[in-house]
């Protein structure tokens, strides 16, 4: 579709506050082939690939974590704001106000508008065309704009470069399986470093304690031990009181406790936090904290 598509009456009010509202984000939206071969039949605008990596525990996380409301939408109608509109538009891409039905509110207070608007970059093809995604649903990682209603129409900023996601059923359980989680009044503390950190030898080869004391934003006590046993593999876990508990265990995967070590412990023990001077002392501590990291894996984002 070679001539520039102009913007219709109903978004010359929006047309006014593109420039306040940039965001640049980068999505593919796939469809079956079915769709895509009547779509190309009747408009040779054509969908971009989908994107090769899907979010992880911890994509999904930020993105709430940064949102005010996350809700699923179909598109209902798309809009190519002029490239003299679109300040800061990377080669080879399309802005696009866009404005979406809302389909269901997953996370958010106050009222949400019967439809959201917001701008979208999407890549061209190959060929130079815009993408497509009218009829479309999507998940919306999303901040409001506030005082910039449009009549039943909300204006909302997308939250980053993943906040649009092509809904299918395992994406939508796994992100409200994230929100509820969010929500829970017994959220762990974020970590911000190791404070102290002690390690004991037993009264058998082989034997030893590690303890590290934490430090968090808001002072809450979160502590980890290593215990090693003749015989028995090295166990490990963290207590989330001034209780130091030897029983205690790790956390499991896809856990706001899990994120919280996985993805804010630091990489090595600092120096400063050693109790004790002795080398032995000191590298057992630094063979149990490798083994917790180890043991936690990687705070894994998907990098889109």
């Amino acid at each position: 579709m070679a001539d520039q598509v102009r913007i219709p009456p109903l978004a010359n009010l929006a047309r006014a506050i593109l420039p306040a509202l940039v965001l640049l984000l980068a999505l593919a939206a796939p469809q079956s082939a079915l769709a895509q071969s009547r779509n190309q039949r009747q408009d040779p605008v054509v969908v971009a690939p989908p994107p090769a990596n899907p979010l992880t525990y911890v994509d999904l996380v930020e993105l709430a974590q940064a949102s005010d409301l996350v809700l699923r939408a179909e598109i209902a109608r798309q809009t190519v704001v002029p490239p003299e509109r679109s300040p800061g538009l990377a080669p080879g891409q399309v802005r696009l106000y866009v404005e979406a039905v809302t389909q269901a509110l997953l996370a958010g207070s106050g009222p949400v508008g019967e439809t959201q608007a917001f701008l979208l970059d999407l890549p061209l093809d190959a060929r130079g065309r815009r993408p497509n995604i009218r009829r479309q649903v999507f998940l919306l990682f999303a901040r409001r704009v506030e005082g910039r209603p449009i009549g039943q129409t909300a204006q909302i900023q997308l939250v980053g470069r993943q906040a649009i996601q092509p809904v299918d059923p395992l994406l939508e359980q796994r992100v409200r399986h994230v929100l509820t989680q969010l929500v829970q009044a017994d959220r762990p503390p974020m970590i911000s470093g190791v404070r102290e950190i002690i390690s004991v030898p037993g009264n058998l080869v082989g034997e030893s304690e590690s303890q590290m004391f934490l430090d968090t934003l808001d002072g809450a006590p979160v502590s980890l031990t290593v215990l090693r046993r003749p015989g028995m593999a090295p166990s490990w876990g963290v207590s989330w009181t001034e209780i130091v508990d030897s029983a205690a265990r790790p956390p499991a995967p896809e856990t706001l406790e899990w994120y919280a070590l996985a993805c804010f412990l630091p990489r090595e023990l600092p120096a400063g936090a050693f109790i004790q001077r002795d080398p032995d002392s000191r590298g057992r501590a630094r063979a149990d904290y490798a083994l917790v990291l180890a043991q936690l894996g990687n705070c894994e984002r998907s990098g889109l």
